[in-house]
């Protein structure tokens, strides 16, 4: 794949928490509406990949390079790499006590579509098209009207991430075991919004375990992320093989063995 097609561009990236250096180097190039799956053991660093993209303030980029349209996502400020459409969601998401959810949404959803040059949904709009969107993604429509998050089950969080995914419509969305905590539905909801929004454009980085979403995702590639670096890259069988014999196994078989 040309780096000059590539929506998003990262070049060895290093990322510090702390004192602690956790990315050592990651280079990856994810082209408009390609979907990559992302995979590797507890700790090396899938997580902290998606947060110092999102521009958390705990994680230090400290070496590299990561653009996003051509634009340096390095040099902006969270929110400014939110309205140039990138989406990171939470391995576990917050609750925000005190802020309504259709409030919260509706006032990110506008930031971003006043960045690309659209006009604001006034409160009537957005709530008909909220409620619309919870229904499919199986989210009762009265959990618009509570605070963010506050006394969801783990499933609901993960459901009302997928609602703002889908009222944004992001360039690049990176979802971090968006299947945890989800029921069989729940991942069938994950798989149709992401095949929806993948043909129009979206592109996708997934990180997860569970072989039988990653098979219906049908990504174009799987990554393996070890020590900090992109350890191998594959297609479906990198990561059948993963779920058949476990991370520290499969490091030691040879390469070759495994697919594309």
């Amino acid at each position: 794949m040309s780096s000059l097609s590539a929506l998003l561009q990262v070049r060895d990236l290093q990322v510090d928490i702390g004192e602690r250096t956790v990315l050592q180097s990651v280079s990856l190039d994810v082209s408009q509406g390609e979907l990559v799956v992302l995979m590797g053991a507890n700790g090396s660093g899938k997580s902290t990949l998606g947060m110092a993209l999102a521009g958390h303030p705990s994680y230090q980029v400290k070496a590299g390079q990561a653009l996003l349209g051509g634009q340096d996502l390095l040099q902006q400020a969270a929110h400014e790499r939110a309205r140039a459409g990138l989406f990171v969601s939470f391995q576990a998401p917050p609750d925000v006590p005190g802020v309504k959810n259709n409030l919260f949404i509706r006032t990110a959803l506008n930031a971003v579509r006043q960045a690309r040059g659209e006009a604001p949904q006034d409160a009537f709009d957005f709530l008909s098209s909220a409620k619309e969107a919870a229904k499919e993604l199986g989210l009762p429509a009265t959990m618009l009207s509570r605070p963010v998050n506050e006394g969801f089950s783990g499933g609901e969080r993960k459901r009302n991430e997928l609602l703002q995914l889908s009222l944004m419509r992001p360039r690049l969305a990176m979802l971090d075991e968006i299947d945890s905590g989800m029921d069989v539905d729940g991942v069938r909801v994950v798989v149709k919004l992401v095949q929806r929004l993948r043909a129009e454009g979206t592109a996708f980085i997934i990180i997860s375990h569970y072989l039988q979403m990653i098979e219906s995702l049908e990504p174009d590639r799987v990554l393996r992320l070890d020590a900090g670096r992109i350890a191998e890259t594959g297609d479906l069988e990198l990561a059948r093989s993963i779920a058949r014999t476990g991370f520290k196994q499969h490091a030691a078989r040879p390469a070759a063995a495994v697919g594309a």
